[in-house]
């Protein structure tokens, strides 16, 4: 267990708190960061592309032409997948492509982003996350001031006025300790933590304190 300095947004030390070894110090395993990324990126796939078959094609109700004597192959109508105009032959269908990972994997995925992060020294522990004015050039400077380009933004509760703030800069992610995710915590490469979100990230994690 080691112990981090609370921070404000001055980054000027106000408390200590405690990151558990388990979560924060563990071997970083490539392997599994690449599984969960994958699996993440497979879950968000729309999975709409659709062609229509020769059933769903309007038109093509009359023959073309007679049966014989024209020299043509026989066609039976307008529509079919052999003319211009016609459906398609195996074309794409709406799909998932999400499937099962287990849970013991995307637990031991986003240890192994925490711990990335921490011993790159991209990892800070803030005493809160609110915002009165819920402005997001007031919230885009308190990130640069704090020497950060950008991050993913972590809290126990949601502040509406951080929230708010946050939601239209693209350099920013603000979740609860529910919407940590490994893809984010290694795309912004900075991680920004409340302290009294640590117990509830450690828990996610598949670690109790």
């Amino acid at each position: 267990m080691a112990k981090v300095d609370v921070l404000d947004w001055q980054k000027k030390k106000v408390g200590d708190a405690e990151l558990l070894s388990e979560v924060f110090e563990t071997d970083v395993r490539k392997d599994i960061l690449h599984s969960v990324v994958r699996w993440q990126l497979a879950c968000r796939r729309q999975g709409n592309a659709k062609t229509k078959v020769r059933g769903e094609v309007s038109g093509g109700g009359k023959k073309p032409y007679k049966q014989k004597g024209t020299g043509n192959a026989r066609q039976g109508s307008t529509r079919s997948p052999l003319l211009r105009g016609g459906g398609t032959i195996f074309g794409p269908e709406p799909r998932n492509y999400a499937y099962a990972l287990p849970k013991k994997v995307k637990q031991l995925g986003l240890r192994s982003a925490l711990s990335y992060l921490n011993k790159e020294g991209r990892l800070y522990v803030v005493d809160a996350m609110t915002s009165d004015s819920g402005k997001t050039k007031e919230l885009a400077n308190r990130i640069k001031d704090f020497g950060v380009n950008k991050a993913v933004l972590i809290s126990d509760s949601l502040d509406e006025g951080f929230k708010r703030a946050a939601n239209n800069n693209p350099a920013i992610r603000y979740y609860t300790v529910d919407g940590l995710n490994v893809y984010d915590l290694l795309k912004y490469d900075t991680a920004i933590l409340t302290s009294d979100s640590l117990a509830r990230i450690q828990a996610r994690c598949g670690v109790e304190n």
